[in-house]
Formats: C-alpha cells, sequence, structure tokens
C-alpha cells in the first residue's frame, strides 16, 4: 500500500480530488488530500510543506507525492522530507528553479504562464488573488470540463495569497526520488510550449500527455490521471 499524498494549486482545496481519490482508495491505497492555508498572506512553500507535513502523519510512509498547478511548487518540498518517498508527480505543474528566484521573476524570465488568464483576476483588500470572470475561468483554468463541473468547481475557489510566487523558492535541489510529469494537451494556462522546453531539462523526463484534458484533469479525465498514479506507485515501488 502506497499512501497517495495529494496537494492542490492556487485556489482549490483538497476537494479537487474527489474524483480521483476514491479510484486510487479502490485500488488499496490510502489518500491525502490536503486543504492548504492559502489565504494567509505570511505563509510561503515552505509552512505549505509543514501543514502538508502534518497532515500525513507518520513521515516514514511509502508515500507518492501529487502536486497540481502551483502545488508543483510545494510538493518536492514535501518529497524531500519523506524518507520513504517513492515518487513525485507532477500534474500540469508549475516547476520552481531551485535556488533561484522568485517564480514572479522565474514567470518573466520563462514565459511559464499564457496571459490570457490575468483579466480574471482580481486583489481583495487582504492582498490575496481571486477569480472574478467564471467565463474566463472556464475557458482557461478548466478548459476540457463540462459546464456544471466548471459552477461546481467555482463554486469552491478560494483567494489565494501570492507569498508563493513572490518568495524566492525555498527548494535548493530537486529530491532524488522517481519523477513523473502529467500534462494535459489542451492546457490553457501552463505554457505547453514551456513545459516541452523545461520537463526534460529539468527534470529528465518526458511528459505523459492526456489527449483532450486542459490544465485540472483531474476533473476532466480522473480516470486517466488515477490510472497514471497507480502506474507510478506500481513502478517505484
Amino acid at each position: 500500500m502506497s499512501t497517495f499524498v495529494l496537494i492542490p494549486g492556487a485556489w482549490h482545496g483538497a476537494w479537487c480530488w474527489e474524483r480521483v481519490a476514491p479510484l486510487l482508495e479502490a485500488a488499496g491505497h490510502r489518500v491525502v488530500a490536503v486543504d492548504l492555508p492559502c489565504e494567509d498572506t505570511s505563509l510561503g512553500c515552505a509552512a505549505y510543506r509543514d501543514v502538508t507535513l502534518e497532515a500525513i502523519g507518520a513521515l516514514d510512509v511509502e508515500a507518492v507525492v501529487v502536486g497540481h498547478s502551483a502545488g508543483g511548487l510545494t510538493a518536492p518540498l514535501v518529497a524531500g522530507s519523506l524518507p520513504n518517498a517513492r515518487g513525485l508527480v507532477l500534474l500540469s505543474a508549475l516547476l520552481p528553479d531551485p535556488g533561484s528566484s522568485s517564480f514572479f521573476e522565474q514567470n518573466d524570465r520563462e514565459g511559464i504562464l499564457l496571459p490570457d488568464y490575468q483579466p480574471g483576476i482580481e486583489t481583495d483588500d487582504a492582498g490575496c488573488r481571486y477569480w472574478s470572470d467564471r467565463d474566463l475561468c472556464a475557458r482557461t483554468m478548466y478548459s476540457g470540463c463540462e459546464p456544471d463541473d466548471v459552477a461546481w468547481a467555482f463554486a469552491h475557489l478560494r483567494p489565494q495569497s501570492s507569498t508563493m510566487y513572490s518568495e524566492r523558492t525555498p527548494l535548493e535541489a530537486w529530491p532524488p526520488v522517481p519523477v513523473l510529469d502529467i500534462r494535459g494537451d489542451r492546457d490553457q494556462l501552463v505554457s505547453p510550449a514551456w513545459a516541452a522546453r523545461a520537463v526534460p531539462e529539468r527534470l529528465g523526463v518526458s511528459s505523459r500527455v492526456i489527449a483532450g484534458a486542459g490544465h485540472s484533469s483531474m476533473l476532466s479525465h480522473p480516470d486517466e490521471v488515477a490510472e497514471l498514479l497507480l502506474a507510478a506507485a506500481v513502478e517505484h515501488r
């Protein structure tokens, strides 16, 4: 049995894994889907790591750590803190540049995020960013999802602190665990052209691509995502 540690991306929570988690549990695995304190502007990725480790409990579990989207900034920190981590899975994820600058600066250099989503984001009085345009959110973050799924997901979104983007990444080196990178071929938020360059260069692997999936394949293609996760758990034992 493996423990799958499911880390959400920006604005999301444990709820976004509700279609994948039962498939992993049905195969006999433990699932820890994490809610991060995304509205606390004092916390960055190191704090997100600590919250995740606390949710896991015993740190000697055979874990497969999964990070979606901005969860990719935290997932390698978690995997590097687990002595028996069996794998790191990055799902449509951002990839930090270890020992480097902030993600905002990295994005300026590398063109990671496609710009079309930006008019749909506003900032609240606490300094957190939130989605104000559901239609634009559907076209970018939830491309490939059914309208009812978009409505359900949009209703669950929370404001997101920008601290994890503006801080210098606390990741000093990628953890020495096997990596699986999963992408959707219709991602309208994270640049597929950037991923095609960065994943082999930074991780030394080729991405597994889910046909017809956009940025949030755990919602639109849960069976395919679960199948890849289960295969990773077996391969890396």
